[in-house]
Formats: structure tokens, C-alpha cells, sequence
């Protein structure tokens, strides 16, 4: 590999060089560290080494993506016509609503097994669990098109929704292994990005492809069982590239933060790590805010269809119109924020901005949705997407940040969790209180939660670890023919030159 002059290629992605109170011994490391070792090691004490990005990884990026993607349309694909499928299969709202809630219900419980076997068995085994279950629920769909088959349909999205649990946590884990530190948080905005394009998705072509027929029933079927052969068709060629080009790791890291977990003790011990997590305050206030936050976005778009046509009979289609105004503009939003804090490193800052201005945002769409003019709704609908579904990425990244060296995974999978638990106590909620009071007082409830949130995310200590981890000592980022090196202090640019192995 071509490189700076004078760099030496690593033996093994393992062989590192300790570098301790300036003294240098030329010797691989291994076997497990003690604490005290390990904390040396995130403040500086390991001398950095050779680390590369692969072209591969924009691949990888872009085949999670897509079937992060598939699975994200399948848990909306109901909710946006719930009148239709209420009507079809003869079931009330509530019943139509599981549909996108067993999503969240399936997560909660499933996601401390699954978080274990992605740090057993790595990203390949996940990601095959995820598009492979996704690819076998929008086929089962298909055998669900009648109107006496509603535990079909349930039991075939509650698949989707098992799939679900080997793709919501992987996007910090994607961007951390196979991208460098100046684009991680980057990346894991476009890991995100995928999700929410499937839920924009979602909200488009469901009211296209399924127009409400109520007075015949046959062509409303036929609609619907184009909607899932189309899925189920895009689901099982995804399963193919997954199982085509999809790899645990790059043969070097990216990143000298990730250099030091390749070194980690074998004896990994996933319930410690669940316990370091809840012991820190910091995590465990993000955890909450972010739960709060997320669930609130789930609640919104779950019930979306029910709010609009509440108020604006009969247009079903421009629900779904909203609903992708809501998420487009959540997806610029998620990408301006990724370059934002890969520059700044802002992340507490960003996140708490991010956070009020969704309060307002919510605020502002509570109390505009009935004023009669549906433009205003597709307005207010774009302010609150753009900070509300910005924020996803954001808590991902924050939540790395605080809790490195613990596994990304595990970390993103109990925020996750967190997401789920409260997406489904506040769809609930909403609606039974849209059903009672109307969609006033629902949307006034989100609102107070999320000042709850608000509060939450100023108290969050901003320890940024992994920041710490890549900051210590001269970061070499290498792919092809391009090395980058930061500007270096004056004491390490006269300072004697360290061998590498």
C-alpha cells in the first residue's frame, strides 16, 4: 500500500506498540489488560497505528441501507391506510395499530439476545437474520390476502418485526467498524437514512397502489396483493446481495478507537457490559430522552393517517403525501446533522438544540392540524421531521461517544429498546386519549413528554471517549494512495521516532 513516507505496514491488525510516560517497547501486545491498562490505552497511552479505509465500505453502507430500507416500509405500510385495512379484514383501529406496535413489542425482549449474538458472531450473521426474516415475512404477506386472514398478516409483520431487531441497532456498529473517525458519525447518518426512506416510502405508496374502494372489495384485494408481491419481490433480491457482498469486518481498522477493541480480551462478558451501561448516569439519561423523543416519532407516525383523515375527510392520500413530507425532510435533516457534529464534535450541544427545536416543532403541528388548510399541515409536518427525525443519527453517535469502549451494538440496541417501550406505551396513550378528547389532546400529551426530554438531555454529561481514544496520538487514515495526518505539537515533532511492528 502506498502510503506517507517512511510508514511501515502493520504484521497484524493485533501487533501494536505500547507508549507509556514516553518510553517505547517494541513488542505486540497481547493477551487481556487489566482495567488500569485499558484506561491507559483511551488517554493516550497506546502509540497509534496504521489504520485503513476500504472502498468496500460504501457497499456495505449501501446494502444496509436497502434492506434497512424494505424492513422500515413493511412497518408502515398498514398504519398510513388504516381505514383500509380496518375495512378489509373487518378488525377496528386498535387491531390495525398492533400491526406497527408488535414492531416495538417484538424489540423489546429480543433485542438483549440478538445485541449478544452481533458481538459473538459479528455484522454478516445479523445482517443475513435481518433480510432474511424481512424477505420471509413479505412473502408470508402475500399468502394473508383475504378478508378472514388477519392472523396471517399479524403473524407474517410480527416476522418483520423479529427481523427488525438485526437492523435497528446496526448503524453505529456499521460505521464504527468500517469508517474512519472523521466520518463515522457521518456514515451513521446514512445508515439512519435508509430507515426513514423506507418509512417515506411507506407513507407514498401504500395510498397510491391501494386506493380506498370500499364498494369493491376484489379490486381493493388485487391492490393489496401487488403492494406485497412488490415488496416481497425487492425483500428476497436484497437477501441476495446481503448474502453476496455483505462481510464482518475490514481486514485493518479504521480507526485507532477500534484498534484498541481489536485488542480487547477475548473473555467479553455481555451482561458486564449491560451493567456498565445502567451504572452510568450519563447513558442512562439518553437512554430516557431518547426514548422519548423516538417514541413520540413512532407514536406520530403510526397514528398519522387517523389524524388527518379526522379532520380532512377522505384524503388518505395526502396523508400519506404528510407523512412523506415528514420523513424527507427528517432525512436532510439526519445528514446536515452527521456532517455537522463529524466537524464540531458538538454532540451534546447539537443534541439538545436538535431536541427543542422539536418540542417547538410539535408544538407548532399540534396546534395548526386543525385549522383547515392541509397545506399548513404539510408545512408544519416538514419543520417537525427535519429536527425530529435528525435527531435519530444524533442519539446513536452521542450514545457511542459516552459509553466507548462498550460494544456499539449494545449500546444502540438499549436506546433502541428504550425507543420501542415508549413508542408503544405512547401510541397507546394518544390514542386512547385521540379516541376520547381528539387529536388535540394526544399531540398536547407528546408535547409535555418531550419537554420531559428536554430537561433530561441538559443534565447529560458530554464525556466524549471515543473522541478521546482517536485523539491520542498522530491519526494515519490510509485508502489507495492517500495518507492523512493531522497537524502534530511541537513536543512530538522533535520527539525521537518510534518503530512500528
Amino acid at each position: 500500500m502506498a502510503g506517507a513516507e517512511g510508514a511501515t505496514e502493520p504484521s497484524a491488525v493485533g501487533s501494536k506498540t505500547l507508549a507509556i510516560n514516553g518510553h517505547v517497547g517494541d513488542h505486540p501486545v497481547k493477551g487481556a489488560r487489566s482495567p488500569e491498562e485499558r484506561e491507559t490505552m483511551l488517554t493516550g497511552g497506546v502509540k497509534p497505528i496504521e489504520c485503513r479505509v476500504y472502498w468496500t465500505r460504501f457497499l456495505i453502507l449501501t446494502v444496509f441501507s436497502l434492506y434497512s430500507m424494505v424492513n422500515a416500509f413493511q412497518w408502515i405500510q398498514y398504519s398510513i391506510i388504516a381505514n383500509i385495512f380496518s375495512a378489509f379484514y373487518q378488525v377496528s383501529y386498535e387491531q390495525v395499530d398492533w400491526l406497527s406496535m408488535v414492531y416495538m413489542l417484538a424489540y423489546i425482549p429480543l433485542i438483549f439476545p440478538a445485541a449478544w449474538l452481533l458481538d459473538k458472531r459479528g455484522l454478516r450473521i445479523a445482517a443475513l437474520l435481518g433480510s432474511g426474516l424481512n424477505c420471509i415475512g413479505a412473502w408470508l404477506k402475500i399468502a394473508s390476502v383475504r378478508r378472514d386472514l388477519f392472523g396471517v398478516t399479524m403473524l407474517a409483520q410480527t416476522v418483520c418485526a423479529v427481523a427488525q431487531i438485526f437492523i435497528l441497532g446496526l448503524p453505529s456498529r456499521v460505521a464504527s467498524v468500517w469508517f474512519g473517525p472523521r466520518e463515522v458519525s457521518t456514515a451513521c447518518a446514512f445508515a439512519v437514512l435508509g430507515n426513514q426512506l423506507g418509512v417515506a416510502f411507506g407513507f407514498l405508496l401504500p395510498p397510491i397502489l391501494v386506493p380506498n374502494t370500499p364498494d369493491d372489495l376484489d379490486l381493493m384485494a388485487s391492490n393489496i396483493t401487488i403492494l406485497f408481491y412488490g415488496t416481497a419481490a425487492v425483500a428476497t433480491l436484497l437477501f441476495i446481495l446481503v448474502v453476496a457482498v455483505f462481510k464482518d469486518k475490514p481486514p485493518c481498522p479504521p480507526s485507532q478507537s477500534q484498534a484498541v477493541l481489536l485488542d480487547s480480551p477475548d473473555e467479553y462478558s455481555y451482561k458486564q457490559s449491560i451493567i456498565n451501561l445502567v451504572k452510568s448516569v450519563p447513558f442512562v439519561l439518553l437512554l430516557l430522552s431518547y426514548g422519548i423523543l423516538t417514541g413520540s416519532y413512532y407514536s406520530v407516525g403510526t397514528l398519522l393517517n387517523q389524524m388527518i383523515v379526522a379532520y380532512y375527510p377522505g384524503q388518505e392520500l395526502n396523508a400519506g403525501r404528510i407523512g412523506l413530507t415528514l420523513v424527507v425532510a427528517g432525512v436532510v435533516g439526519s445528514i446536515i446533522s452527521g456532517f455537522f457534529v463529524d466537524r464540531t464534535k458538538a454532540y451534546k450541544q447539537t443534541t439538545l438544540a436538535v431536541y427543542i427545536i422539536s418540542f417547538i416543532g410539535m408544538l407548532v403541528f399540534t396546534f395548526t392540524l386543525s385549522l383547515g388548510h392541509i397545506e399548513v399541515v404539510f408545512m408544519t409536518a416538514g419543520i417537525l421531521g427535519f429536527f425530529m427525525t435528525g435527531y435519530l443519527p444524533l442519539g446513536f453517535e452521542f450514545g457511542v461517544e459516552i459509553t466507548y469502549p462498550e460494544s456499539e451494538g449494545t449500546s444502540s440496541g438499549l436506546l433502541n429498546a428504550s425507543a420501542q417501550l415508549f413508542g408503544i406505551v405512547f401510541t397507546l396513550a394518544q390514542g386512547k386519549l385521540k379516541a376520547d378528547y381528539g387529536s388535540l389532546a394526544g399531540n398536547i400529551f407528546l408535547c409535555s413528554w418531550i419537554f420531559v426530554g428536554i430537561i433530561l438531555t441538559v443534565f447529560i454529561k458530554a464525556d466524549l471517549r471515543r473522541l478521546k481514544a482517536n485523539s491520542s496520538g498522530n491519526y494515519k487514515h490510509a485508502e489507495h494512495d492517500l495518507v492523512e495526518e493531522p497537524s502534530i505539537s511541537q513536543n512530538e515533532r522533535h520527539a525521537p521516532e518510534k518503530s512500528t511492528i
